[in-house]
This record gives C-alpha cells, sequence and structure tokens, in this order.
C-alpha cells in the first residue's frame, strides 16, 4: 500500500461539500432555501414560529393530540403549547416502548423586549424602555432599523397582533448612537460598556399633538396605537412586544452561498426539523419534532424545555399504546438541533481550528457543549456518537465534528442537557453560524440543507 493510499485508508480527511454535490442535490438545496427563508422572514419570534408550525401542520394533515386518542401508525399529531412552543409526531410502525426518535430546537432568538411600563417622553422624543432577552452584544443594536412585533391583551380582553415595520410602507425604529466627534470619553470605556442596558430605549417618534401641556409626542404615539390597534398605555402591562431587526433574510457573497438574516439561532434548525417531518411517510420508530421557547435564557418557564410539557404529550402517546412512559424515554433518542460556531479567520485565537465547525463542510455533530470544564454539558457517549455517525453516513449526509471554541474562552449550552436529564440519549448537531446573536447572523445554504438532511435521516432511522 502506497502512503498516499495508507493516508485516505487511515486518516481523516474532511472535504467542503461543494466538491461532492450533484447537480440534483444543488437543485434541492436551492428549493430547500428558498423555503427556509419563508419560514424566517415569517418567523421572527416565538410565537410566530409556532402559529407558522401549526398552519403547516394542519395543512399536512397533522391533528391536535387529545387525551384518549387512538393512533395507528402514520397518524400525525401535534400539541401547541400556549402558542409559545409546539411538539408534534408522526406515529412509528413499531410501539413506543421500543422508543422515539427525536429532534429538538428551539424558537426563541435574542431581542429586546418592551419593558411593562415602556412608553415615556424624553425632550420632546418619545421612546420605549426594553429590557434585552438572551446573550448580545448591545453595541450591535444601535443604529440599526428595527421592527416590533407581538400581542396585546386589551382591557376589554381581547387580543390584537402587532406588527410594525416588517412592510416596505411601514415606519421602522431604531436606539441612537453617540456622534464620534463627542465620543472620547465613550470611545476610552471597553467594548461592553459602550452601550448599556438602560440605554437600549427605542424612538418612537418627534411630532407633538397641537395643544398645551406636557407628553405631547408620548399622547401623539398613544394616540396612533389606539387608532390602529385599540390600545391605552395601561394596555402595555399585559402586552408582549418585541424589538427585532427589521427586513428579510437575504443572500449574501456573489456567489449568492450564505444566506443573512435575525434569528438564524436557531429558527434554521427548527426548520429543519420541521421541512422533513410534514413530508414523512410511515417510520419505523415514532418520530416527534419538539420546537421549544426560552432557551436563551436557560430554557425556563412554561414554554421551555424544563417544562413538562413535553412529557405530558409523550405521555399521551403512551397512554395510546399501554406503553410506560419512562421506558419509551429510555429507548428514545434526541437529536438536540442547535447551531455550532462555525470559523471565523478574523478572529482565529478564539478556536481550536481542528476541533471548530466550518461554513460549507456539512451539519456540525457535537459531542458536548458546555463551558468551563464542560460545565452544562450533556456530554454524549461513544455510543451515542456512533448511533449518530452511522445513521448519517448511511443516508449521504455530510457532517463535522465540533466544539464551542477554545477550552477557556467561553462557551454555551442547548436543550441537550435538559433532553439527557429524561433518560434520553442525546447529541448536539446543527448549522455552523457566523456572527451568532448578532442582529444579521449568517449560515451557509449547504449547511441549512445538510441538517435538514441530517434530521430526516434521524426521524427514518
Amino acid at each position: 500500500m502506497t502512503i498516499e493510499e495508507q493516508k485516505a485508508a487511515l486518516l481523516s480527511s474532511p472535504k467542503n461539500g461543494y466538491a461532492t454535490l450533484s447537480e440534483v442535490q444543488r437543485q434541492q438545496m436551492e428549493e430547500y432555501c428558498l423555503g427556509y427563508r419563508k419560514f424566517i422572514d415569517a418567523a421572527k419570534t416565538e410565537r410566530e414560529a409556532t402559529a407558522w408550525a401549526v398552519e403547516h401542520a394542519k395543512a399536512h394533515g397533522f391533528q391536535e393530540l387529545k387525551p384518549g386518542m387512538e393512533l395507528k401508525p402514520g397518524d400525525k399529531v401535534y400539541h401547541n403549547n400556549r402558542n409559545k412552543s409546539i411538539v408534534l409526531a408522526v406515529i412509528g410502525k413499531e410501539s413506543l416502548a421500543s422508543g422515539a426518535n427525536i429532534c429538538a430546537a428551539h424558537v426563541d432568538s435574542p431581542r429586546m423586549d418592551l419593558k411593562p411600563n415602556p412608553l415615556y417622553e424624553d425632550s420632546e422624543l418619545a421612546y420605549c424602555k426594553t429590557h434585552y432577552y438572551g446573550g448580545i452584544k448591545k453595541y450591535q443594536w444601535v443604529t440599526i432599523p428595527l421592527a416590533l412585533h407581538g400581542v396585546v391583551y386589551r382591557k376589554d380582553g381581547s387580543m390584537v397582533t402587532v406588527t410594525i415595520g416588517e412592510d416596505e410602507n411601514d415606519p421602522v425604529f431604531c436606539v441612537s448612537d453617540l456622534l464620534i466627534h463627542l465620543s472620547a470619553d465613550q470611545m476610552k470605556k471597553p467594548l461592553a460598556e459602550g452601550i448599556v442596558g438602560e440605554q437600549l430605549n427605542v424612538i418612537l417618534g418627534s411630532e407633538p399633538l397641537t395643544g398645551e401641556g406636557s407628553d405631547l409626542v408620548k399622547l401623539h404615539i398613544m394616540s396612533l396605537l389606539h387608532e390602529k390597534y385599540g390600545m391605552v398605555e395601561d394596555d402595555f402591562h399585559s402586552a408582549e412586544l418585541t424589538v427585532v431587526p427589521a427586513g428579510k433574510c437575504r443572500e449574501v457573497g456573489l456567489d449568492r452561498s450564505l444566506l443573512g438574516a435575525y434569528g438564524h439561532d436557531d429558527r434554521v434548525c427548527a426548520y429543519a426539523e420541521l421541512a422533513p417531518l410534514m413530508e414523512l411517510g410511515i417510520p419505523t420508530h415514532t418520530a416527534v419534532c419538539i420546537l421549544a421557547d426560552k432557551e436563551e435564557i436557560g430554557s425556563v418557564g412554561i414554554s421551555g424545555m424544563q417544562s413538562h410539557y413535553f412529557e405530558t404529550f409523550m405521555q399521551d402517546l403512551c397512554d395510546a399504546q399501554g406503553v410506560s412512559l419512562n421506558r419509551c424515554l429510555e429507548a428514545s433518542f434526541c437529536l438536540s438541533a442547535d447551531v455550532s460556531n462555525a470559523y471565523d479567520p478574523n478572529f482565529p485565537e478564539t478556536c481550536d481550528k481542528r476541533n471548530n465547525s466550518q461554513l460549507n463542510y456539512g451539519v456540525a455533530i457535537l459531542k458536548y457543549t458546555g463551558s468551563k470544564g464542560k460545565g452544562g454539558a450533556s456530554d454524549a457517549s461513544a455510543e451515542a456518537m456512533g448511533h449518530v455517525r452511522t445513521t448519517l453516513d448511511k443516508a449521504g449526509v455530510q457532517w463535522q465534528l465540533a466544539t464551542l471554541g477554545k477550552v477557556d474562552q467561553g462557551g454555551g449550552g442547548t436543550v441537550a442537557a435538559y433532553m439527557a436529564n429524561r433518560n434520553i440519549v442525546t447529541v448536539d448537531a446543527g448549522v455552523p453560524v457566523l456572527c451568532m446573536h448578532a442582529p444579521m447572523e449568517l449560515v451557509s445554504k449547504l449547511d441549512c440543507y445538510m441538517t435538514m438532511l441530517a434530521c430526516k435521516a434521524i426521524y427514518e432511522a
């Protein structure tokens, strides 16, 4: 055997995915990414993502799961958890006693939430106060076009949906920054302190109502909200309003190989789970898709992955087959579908390049995430990693191994630990992302496509 033959046989040699992508696959990739772009444009909040999933699930024959419902192989069911998260399943040929194949992603993203008493006027400018949600670099959120999304429950108990800033004829909003000419003190501050949380005040307007008195700009803004949405100021107390970057997902680069958008983390994986589930036939094992909320703040709360809504859903499935829930979970497998950090040549000092995901090398598989000695990670076993490797190879899915940066650089987590806590074998996997948690994140079309194929392979295993 020659040296080259030994290298080919014995050494790992990852290849850029475009080296093996066929023309048919390229066409499928482009079609898939067009569908994804429509989804992410329509789903900038967890509420919108859940509503989108419900609508498309119904269109593909899914029914709302009811306790006591009889289920047979091929049946498609879902549970909408308070309009903030959703679980869907396609019933398999095998009993749930042999477990389910689960893909779990989250549909919340870093953003700015309006405070309970947000509206105020200062120096004849109307603002709303915000509290940022999740991990953000605050300086990235100033001087960019912003949109307002959410729902308001009015005093009479009725609910109204608010979306301002996405239509090309809508106004947009903005957080101001200090001009460079007067920034001598600001520029001396550490990057994390150049803009602080209490400065993330969103400008709503500047025109006062005609008349005498104070807060006439604020009153004008409130009158516009009342005219369009029937709101009074006290209705902010029962509102869920979020400020997100305005605008649609765009192709990036002269070759159009990348997609730039707000909220790829983690809606790029959420769509990768949803798309193949919609078209799934009758799988061997029941296929389950989870779109969870609150991952960016620890998966807490009634719609987060630590909530028991997942057990309730699975209990109803198990009850329909007379199966023990705990035995089902013990025999199940979960792909925790969340994004990884793509290697950025601008910041090579942050990553171990030999163990970092890279754009265009396929879905990234992470044995562990966490920080400071794997803190918060589920740390998948060799058997779990072997299962994923074998499954993806058999399906012809391009994949790569990854870790989240250098050991002492930082780190992060996913929903994997909470799935593993339920005694479910769990492995992290997802799309590599540049500029993660920024108002515009970048992903590769190829990696998006391969992640969808990975989820499909897990469902069909």
